[in-house]
């Protein structure tokens, strides 16, 4: 090999890892922890519904039973358009598993729907959902418009340890912080 054929593969090599380091670098885990900042402009991300959606849940912003011990988590938000604007009557519908990690798939616990007031805000009571193998903590919700089209999104809780590993885990859905509680404003597009 000459040294012409050396030096044109380590310049490339260097040139590669110029453009890998700053991923390097930034490491996955930095960005679990940190929670973004949400642009009406930006359409909420969809991810994968998974094999756990039941259908016809009870209308309820309460999914809190009296006999759950585990700590209680409230959710408060909003849903707009592209532009900002509220979307009244916005349909939104959770579902989670319980603190230990399950999904009740013979009932509707930790399951409910319900509609964004006139102002286009919501609030849910709920538990800390659990972990489980491959999954950090997260909640499930489908959020629709009327005539619209349907968004099915999770949303993850901030300083997770186990957000790092989760394989669907996007800090872009990382819920904010409010106090004691929890924000979110769902994005939906514009009706054309």
């Amino acid at each position: 090999m000459s040294r012409r054929n050396i030096l044109q593969r380590y310049g490339r090599l260097a040139i590669s890892f110029g453009f890998i380091a700053p991923a390097i670098v930034t490491s996955r885990k930095s960005l679990a922890q940190q929670p973004t900042h949400h642009l009406c402009g930006k359409q909420t991300p969809a991810q994968l519904q998974g094999p756990f959606f039941k259908p016809l849940s009870p209308e309820r912003m309460n999914l809190v039973e009296p006999k759950m011990k585990a700590p209680r988590m409230r959710l408060t938000g909003m849903v707009v358009d592209t532009a900002c604007k509220p979307i009244s009557g916005a349909l939104l519908d959770f579902w989670q598993c319980d603190e230990k990690g399950q999904y009740d798939t013979k009932g509707f616990t930790l399951r409910g729907h319900q509609y964004a007031n006139s102002k286009g805000e919501f609030f849910l009571e709920t538990l800390i959902p659990g972990s489980y193998p491959g999954r950090t903590p997260h909640l499930h919700v489908k959020v629709q418009r009327k005539g619209g089209q349907v968004l099915t999104t999770q949303l993850y809780l901030p300083n997770q340890a186990a957000n790092a590993q989760d394989f669907l885990f996007d800090p872009s859905l990382l819920l904010m912080p409010q106090g004691p509680d929890f924000h979110w404003q769902f994005v939906l597009p514009n009706l054309t």
